[in-house]
């Protein structure tokens, strides 16, 4: 019995090592909202107040994810491209960063690209699809008021 037991839980250890350190979930609905949006949309920028940060360390994610993020995107968009680029920016008195899912399934990730402390990512070629959005803390956890930026507005 103490057999079958101690296979078990090394057999659940195995698992649990090989499953991929992802800390968040594109799957849970947005904390802050959601929004459809087309190419061309109006007002431009697009604004959202959140509270960026969490607790879960973004650097688990692939690619050069930093920031302290919530397991919820803050926000998700639905966009249908044209011809132009879709920007998301964040302002804030605190360093933030962004991480989003896009819609091919790949993470993106900025710090700093929108001046000291704002983050910025660009899609020069956005794609039709959800994009879900986390605004992240730098350095250590918790939250602080933040301002999520979309645009199509270089």
């Amino acid at each position: 019995m103490k057999m079958a037991t101690a296979a078990s839980a090394t057999a659940l250890a195995l698992t649990c090592l090989a499953a991929p350190a992802m800390a968040q979930n594109a799957g849970i609905t947005a904390t802050y909202g959601e929004i459809s949006l087309r190419a061309g949309f109006t007002p431009d920028p697009y604004t959202v107040n959140i509270q960026a940060g969490g607790s879960i360390d973004g650097s688990r994610l692939p690619g050069s994810c930093t920031g302290y993020i919530a397991d919820a995107p803050d926000f998700e968009v639905t966009y249908s491209a044209g011809g132009l680029p879709l920007v998301f920016r964040t302002l804030s008195r605190t360093d933030t960063t962004l991480i989003i899912n896009g819609p091919d399934g790949q993470w993106y990730c900025d710090d700093d690209s929108y001046g000291d402390g704002d983050a910025e990512v660009r899609f020069s070629r956005p794609q039709s699809g959800t994009y879900d959005v986390w605004v992240g803390k730098f350095g250590s956890g918790g939250t602080a008021a933040a301002r999520l930026l979309i645009t199509e507005t270089p």
